[in-house]
């Protein structure tokens, strides 16, 4: 296996444990802005917005980490006479 296709491999999972940070994170900040709204009178559900919000950014998240395929290297000598 060389070492390209290693680094891609280990970027991919770096990409959904990010995912998985970012969603366990985003159903603390949730559950606490809940608690907030039933503490406090349950009147409008406001944390709907904080959670559509979360959603929303899970979404991209995850399809940006799961559909980001290599580059290719027809792709990088494109780039790099580009820039030349």
């Amino acid at each position: 296996m060389s070492d390209d296709v290693r680094s891609q491999a280990i970027q991919r999972l770096h990409q959904r444990r990010g995912l998985l940070n970012y969603v366990l994170g985003g159903v603390i900040v949730c559950l606490f802005m809940i608690a907030i709204w039933f503490f406090t009178g349950q009147g409008y559900f406001w944390p709907g917005w904080v959670i559509g919000g979360f959603v929303l950014g899970a979404l991209g998240y995850g399809v940006n980490s799961m559909m980001n395929k290599p580059f290719t290297d027809e792709q990088i000598d494109r780039e790099i006479h580009k820039g030349s």
